[in-house]
């Protein structure tokens, strides 16, 4: 089984539109599919989950569908506490989230700290994410620590690098799964996903449920991963 399970959430505004329906609805949607594959995770004993839920270039969309998001994001977030206290869950988040609005924001935060001490499952939400903002974070407090003399500038190493990412204490993806069919992966975990198993799938998010997640695990499982070495296969 893969530790670490990463997912690019796409096509809630395509499931909307086939369907003659607004792209709320097909957010809504969305966030059932979301409910079904953490439970999922966690009943099949995967680790760690991290969902790309808004990006950086999200906030380019009209007003009133980012604040639809952060309404349903909202709802999710106090609706799902109770079952990720009861089933072991912790929430974290990575991504420039001070660009939330302050109620969520504080919502977050409170979820985070209630969810602290659970150790089953760790449910990672990107929010205001972009892999290429994550890095220059990351160089840009390195080289703060060069200036002040905290370490010398050939000390860098790729695990400094790392730890200075968002997702620092965090496993790299194994298994990185992309719905709607596009083959890009979109600005996501862009340093994490180095050697990570790419799984693409024309299902549209808010159609994906427990038989495709399935799928994807067992063709993770068929897989031989050699991180630029030699298989057993060769």
């Amino acid at each position: 089984m893969p530790d670490h399970v990463a997912i690019i959430m796409d096509g809630n505004g395509r499931w909307a539109k086939n369907k003659g329906l607004s792209r709320i609805l097909g957010h809504q949607k969305g966030a059932d599919a979301v409910r079904e594959i953490v439970t999922l995770s966690r009943e099949m004993g995967i680790r760690w989950l991290t969902l790309y839920a808004f990006s950086e270039e999200n906030w380019k969309r009209p007003a009133h569908e980012v604040q639809a998001l952060m309404r349903l994001l909202n709802r999710f977030l106090k609706n799902e506490l109770g079952e990720m206290q009861k089933n072991g869950i912790r929430l974290k988040t990575i991504g420039r989230t001070s660009r939330l609005p302050k109620h969520t924001r504080d919502i977050l935060l409170d979820t985070m700290e209630r969810t602290s001490s659970n150790s089953r499952m760790t449910l990672t939400l990107a929010l205001s994410y972009g892999g290429r903002q994550e890095i220059l974070d990351a160089v840009l407090k390195i080289v703060e620590r060069v200036q002040q003399g905290d370490m010398a500038a050939d000390e860098i190493t790729e695990q400094v690098v790392s730890d200075a990412l968002y997702t620092s204490g965090m496993p790299d993806p194994d298994l990185l799964i992309r719905t709607s069919g596009e083959y890009r992966v979109s600005n996501f975990l862009l340093w994490q996903i180095s050697y990570s198993e790419i799984y693409i799938t024309p299902t549209l998010w808010p159609d994906f449920g427990k038989n495709e997640y399935l799928a994807a695990i067992r063709d993770y499982q068929q897989r031989e991963r050699r991180f630029g070495g030699i298989g057993s296969k060769q």
